[in-house]
């Protein structure tokens, strides 16, 4: 049987998005990763330097993904593209296919697809962000149709590694904080935190559907390719896939 490549483009920080995209890889696929530098390592990833990721150029990340010959390509970046509106993110999205030939899926824009899928409308938002990065991704969603009725942050300002190193506890933790009565689901966004290990624990606890950027951009390429449910797929999303 021939194998779908997917090719994936993480930021050169990221720890996380690898192993959580190889435990939930849908079978009959390898995944090939190339790195995003355009990014000062020292500096808070605030809004402005999550904007001037997603503007950078990627042109040489995306020629070298492209020589797997992909099937899809994945943009591992939750607010890259968040912060600039979803205008920004399908239109990234449609120069990544056109460049790649393949179809081309964002986190945030997969963050979205996984919401509708779900017909969720109000979802309760937590992520490791600083404040104003949650309140532009507030406004993303609302592009979507989906209101966001509670939003958390982790509380401190953590660097470019300080998102990646926060324990699974510690993300079910601030997961449960965004909680409330009005909220359809859970939406952790970052794809270097360790939020698909928490999955399964959230839904026991709120009895919501828990949404992370990982686990949604997964959802969204079975969708895209017509994929089986993967073997190890955690969460309420995949029983609408």
């Amino acid at each position: 049987m021939r194998r779908h490549k997917i090719g994936v483009l993480v930021p050169y920080t990221n720890t996380n998005l690898e192993p959580d995209l190889q435990a939930m890889c849908p079978q009959d696929c390898t995944l090939h990763f190339e790195r995003l530098g355009d990014y000062d390592i020292d500096q808070i990833p605030d809004t402005a330097q999550m904007a001037g990721l997603g503007t950078s150029d990627i042109s040489e990340s995306l020629r070298l993904i492209c020589g797997v010959r992909p099937a899809a390509v994945l943009y591992g970046c939750t607010s890259a593209t968040l912060t600039h509106g979803s205008d920004f993110d399908h239109d990234l999205a449609q120069k990544i296919a056109q460049r790649a030939k393949a179809a081309s899926l964002t986190a945030a824009g997969a963050l979205s697809l996984a919401l509708q899928a779900l017909g969720v409308t109000r979802i309760g938002f937590a992520s490791p962000y600083l404040g104003e990065v949650n309140a532009q991704a507030k406004r993303f969603f609302a592009e979507k149709g989906i209101q966001t009725t509670r939003s958390v942050d982790i509380g401190k300002a953590l660097g470019n590694y300080g998102q990646g190193e926060l324990s699974p506890q510690e993300v079910e933790a601030l997961a449960l904080r965004a909680e409330a009565p009005e909220v359809q689901a859970i939406v952790l966004s970052c794809t270097d935190m360790r939020a698909v290990e928490v999955i399964d624990a959230v839904e026991r606890a709120t009895g919501k559907p828990v949404v992370t950027s990982n686990q949604a951009l997964i959802f969204a390429l079975c969708r895209a390719l017509q994929l089986p449910r993967p073997a190890y797929a955690p969460g309420q999303l995949f029983s609408v896939l």
